[in-house]
């Protein structure tokens, strides 16, 4: 806290701080999602499960209250993120967003040996 004057104004400076977090930290994981979606596709969400349950696990052992914050602010964004990157799924197939051409052969490939794992089982 900041002390100034006679009166003793007393200024928090951790609600600010822990808002411009969660500005930075919402725009960087727009970023990460469309970017991880054309990449790897929709199946890395179990990377972020395991960060996000992770960061907000630790949050709670961490005494200073912005990095607290900041970390409850990281793993949840993560755990946001898993909905987010099926949500980018269905727009890549709108057409919203660009399809990376690489990866569609390999998904292509994945589903067709799937479908022929799934015939031999039955």
């Amino acid at each position: 806290m900041y002390e100034s004057g006679k009166e003793g104004v007393r200024v928090s400076w951790e609600g600010i701080i822990i808002g411009a977090i969660v500005f930075c930290v919402i725009g960087l994981f727009h970023g990460i999602t469309v970017k991880g979606e054309y990449h790897f596709s929709e199946r890395i969400w179990p990377i972020f499960l395991v960060v996000g349950i992770a960061a907000a696990a630790v949050s709670l052992w961490v005494r200073h209250t912005v990095a607290s914050a900041a970390l409850a602010i990281f793993g949840f964004t993560c755990l946001w993120t898993i909905g987010e990157l099926k949500k980018q799924t269905e727009r890549v197939r709108k057409g919203w967003f660009p399809a990376n051409p690489k990866r569609l052969a390999c998904d292509r490939e994945y589903e067709l040996s799937r479908k022929a794992e799934l015939t031999q089982l039955k």
